[in-house]
């Protein structure tokens, strides 16, 4: 008897340790993805850049390039609008995990804490099903099957990975139990431990990736003016369109023949009888921009004089920049009105929240 004991001690020992290594990798997997998932929803719930959507971010953006009056960042908001999304997201998350409060390590703790808690809760429930089975020699095999199945979605632990201890003759299920509970102690404490030092480059799937998902939206660009489509779903039937347009400067647009920079809006040139010259010098009046064909002709453009007093005050504060960038100058036709440039910045901001 005690040499079956012993046996049964043994196959125990071994069939937690081989669980508990399977358990590691992907315990950790859960916390991290649970983390991220909980920073971004903690993010969306809390942050008032991300509270609203795509249309409210991109008023918060303005702001922020309105307030750091760097050109720089301005041209790379301009020219990439949508990485600029993601890098202003990422630097947001960055900025609300690595405060003071070690915001980031007490989201890793509770997000292992429920994993942890979800794991015993398994053993637990796999043991009261499994212990009782008379009519069952596969005791393990069938615990296993219990124990997967409980973990459902939470864990990555297919039952496959777990066929090299499902022969092993343990019958007392209740001392398997036990065994489980503390081994899994010290692996929590492990991971616990890890998790201290632990920075968002640890993390497979970025909690600003998800935060950046969910203002996911369409981001074809206006072929005249650059503003991104409004339309909150990728890939949208229907034209693209916009609620306002910019000064087609933004995108280098200069009047033919002229070094003279275009600070008109396109819902303007759509009531006019201005033309527009396209790649193949093919000269087409603004009113019917839809006859050059795609990109053009995928934009719905109604005509609306309407521009926002933001980009009046960037063009009239950044003119000299702008010139420079585009190898142009605001005169001629591209004369800047006085009223733009008595716009303040604070009048702009203010706009905007309107």
């Amino acid at each position: 008897c005690f040499q079956i004991s012993c046996q049964g001690a043994t196959s125990i020992t071994t069939f937690a340790v081989f669980l508990c290594d399977k358990l590691a990798p992907a315990l950790r997997e859960a916390v991290y993805e649970k983390t991220a998932l909980a920073i971004a929803r903690d993010m969306k719930g809390k942050i008032t850049d991300f509270i609203g959507n795509r249309s409210s971010l991109e008023v918060c953006i303005l702001r922020y390039l309105a307030q750091e009056e760097s050109f720089e960042k301005f041209k790379e908001y301009l020219d990439y609008p949508e990485d600029f999304l993601q890098r202003y997201i990422e630097t947001r998350v960055e900025m609300y995990c690595s405060d003071k409060n070690r915001r980031l390590e007490k989201f890793l703790d509770d997000s292992l804490t429920h994993c942890y808690e979800s794991i015993l809760s398994a053993v637990s429930a796999s043991t009261n099903v499994v212990k009782d089975r008379k009519d069952r020699n596969d005791k393990i095999s069938l615990w296993l099957d219990e124990f997967c199945s409980a973990l459902g979605e939470m864990l990555n632990l297919p039952r496959r990975d777990l066929k090299g201890i499902e022969h092993q003759e343990i019958t007392d299920i209740e001392f398997l139990n036990n065994a489980l509970t503390e081994a899994l102690a010290p692996l929590k404490d492990a991971l616990k431990e890890e998790f201290a030092s632990a920075n968002l480059s640890s993390f497979e799937r970025q909690p600003h990736t998800i935060l950046a998902e969910q203002f996911a939206g369409c981001w074809e660009r206006c072929p005249f003016c650059g503003a991104v489509c409004t339309n909150t779903m990728p890939n949208h039937e229907g034209d693209h369109q916009l609620v306002f347009h910019r000064p087609q400067v933004l995108t280098g647009y200069r009047w033919h023949g002229t070094d003279n920079l275009v600070i008109d809006i396109c819902s303007s040139d759509v009531a006019s009888d201005c033309f527009f010259i396209t790649g193949e010098d093919v000269h087409i009046p603004y009113k019917r921009y839809r006859d050059a064909g795609p990109p053009y002709s995928t934009w719905n453009i109604p005509p609306d004089p309407s521009m926002q007093a933001y980009w009046k005050w960037f063009v009239s504060h950044f003119r000299t920049e702008l010139e420079i960038w585009y190898n142009g100058k605001f005169h001629g036709k591209g004369e800047i009105p006085a009223a733009w440039q008595r716009i303040t910045k604070q009048e702009a901001l203010d706009e905007l929240e309107k």
